[in-house]
């Protein structure tokens, strides 16, 4: 992967690690509403993500880093047990299906030792590894299968399928169905 200097981020810094809490204990919280209690979890869903549209159902359990970089349209079901590692923004369109267990990551580390690991962390007061992180954007109509995981800088493209267990490493186009480990097309709708 490619990235750029301005693609790392600064992941323990005292704003971060104070986003960071707030996140856990939103999470948290949500979890453990009752599943019918639809006012108290709209009302963390709310305070949570950066914005959230009308009739998304989220189920629990749900996880996130941020929230606030999470953005949400109209229409959409996020089943159970996924995990948002939203370093940077997750944009997900309209009408848009999440299966069980899917993994969203915008962020990850650099292959190269030299260019992942920090020497003098300590005295620069970070930690010992550098972390870069790129959006992620799911379009309108898109399903994606249970236990995909979408990796950093992807976009999933109009009306596309994402077959269960899938890796996306490259972005997906717009109405098509893509499998696999790397995720590849294997045919247009």
């Amino acid at each position: 992967m490619e990235y750029n200097e301005q693609d790392f981020l600064e992941t323990a810094g005292p704003q971060t690690l104070k986003q960071i809490a707030k996140t856990r204990e939103l999470t948290r919280k949500y979890n453990r509403i009752e599943h019918g209690d639809t006012e108290a979890r709209a009302a963390v869903l709310r305070e949570l993500f950066g914005s959230i549209g009308e009739n998304v159902e989220i189920d629990t359990p749900f996880y996130c880093d941020y929230g606030k970089n999470i953005f949400i349209g109209n229409d959409v079901i996020i089943n159970i047990n996924c995990t948002f590692i939203d370093n940077r923004l997750i944009h997900i369109g309209n009408r848009v299906l999440i299966a069980s267990n899917v993994q969203i990551y915008t962020s990850g580390h650099p292959v190269l030792p030299q260019e992942r690991l920090v020497t003098d962390w300590k005295e620069k007061g970070t930690t010992f590894f550098r972390t870069f992180a790129k959006p992620v954007t799911i379009e309108d109509g898109v399903w994606i299968g249970g236990g995909a995981i979408l990796l950093p800088g992807v976009t999933i493209g109009k009306n596309s399928v994402i077959g269960a267990g899938s890796v996306v490493t490259h972005s997906i186009p717009e109405n098509s169905v893509a499998v696999g480990n790397p995720c590849r097309v294997i045919r247009r709708i």
